[in-house]
């Protein structure tokens, strides 16, 4: 059970890294890049935009990770060429963490159910053909990860039977692959049947790596600052307080000009620093 309050840290673009690079360098705050999402980005000079990274953070010693590419495709890929294509940006988003020193990359569950999600992967044997299709394609990205030192963490997105997700997680049996909970994804997906973000915190506890922090009112996926929503963040941190590990979390908003402001309001109330 964690004795101290949690470091929240921030999900940036790199062009806001000179805004916030000495509240980051100051206590060692985690760090998500999230440019790697951009395919022009992957097939840019993505090397000099590394090295622009590594100068403006000189001295920040944190745990840094990359949002990984998603946009166009999830990881059930089963045509060998659009897997190809897959794996390909995948690799190339992994050269751009060696580059900057990340050492995690988020990537998307790939879960969407068409039906109750709680029965219809039960039917057919589906479950393990949907997790053997997606260890295909991760198969290659694990490796080049565990070369670099870097976890694979795979977030919460349209999943509100946690029973698939930690299934895909556990499959790998890898310290290389953990779980990500975005919580603002896990509160739309409550009003669906499926657990609030401390419960899934519980449930995933011995997985649980990582968490992206946004709030929502529940209808869109606002990645609002904490506090302009409807999140229960009290019941959030009284699970994480209970976890024997402290998994590395990033205020994930759409409005990056609020990130201190969304940090500042869960310490006023004793939540985290």
């Amino acid at each position: 059970m964690a004795t101290s309050l949690p470091l929240v840290g921030a999900a940036l673009q790199s062009k806001h890294l000179a805004e916030y690079a000495d509240w980051l360098i100051a206590d060692q705050r985690d760090l998500e890049l999230q440019d790697p999402v951009s395919p022009d980005v992957l097939d840019g000079d993505w090397r000099t935009l590394a090295s622009s990274v590594r100068s403006t953070l000189d001295g920040y010693k944190g745990q840094m990770g990359i949002h990984g590419p998603f946009l166009g495709f999830n990881l059930f890929a089963q045509d060998q060429k659009i897997r190809a294509a897959v794996v390909d940006r995948f690799l190339t988003a992994l050269e751009f963490a060696a580059a900057v020193g990340a050492t995690h990359m988020v990537l998307h569950s790939p879960f969407g159910t068409f039906g109750n999600p709680f029965t219809v992967h039960q039917f057919h044997g589906r479950l393990n053909d949907d997790i053997t299709h997606v260890q295909h394609t991760v198969e290659p990205v694990l490796a080049a990860a565990q070369q670099i030192g870097c976890t694979l963490v795979i977030e919460t997105i349209y999943d509100t039977n946690p029973a698939l997700l930690f299934g895909l997680v556990r499959s790998f049996e890898s310290e290389y692959v953990r779980l990500s909970i975005d919580v603002g994804h896990c509160f739309i997906n409550s009003r669906f049947g499926g657990p609030p973000p401390d419960q899934w915190v519980r449930s995933g506890a011995d997985l649980l790596a990582h968490l992206h922090l946004q709030d929502t009112d529940g209808h869109g996926d606002r990645h609002w600052a904490p506090g302009q929503g409807s999140l229960n963040w009290y019941a959030l941190f009284e699970a994480l307080r209970e976890l024997a590990h402290t998994p590395r979390m990033v205020l994930e908003l759409r409005d990056q000009s609020r990130v201190l402001e969304g940090a500042r309001w869960l310490a006023e109330r004793g939540l985290a620093r």
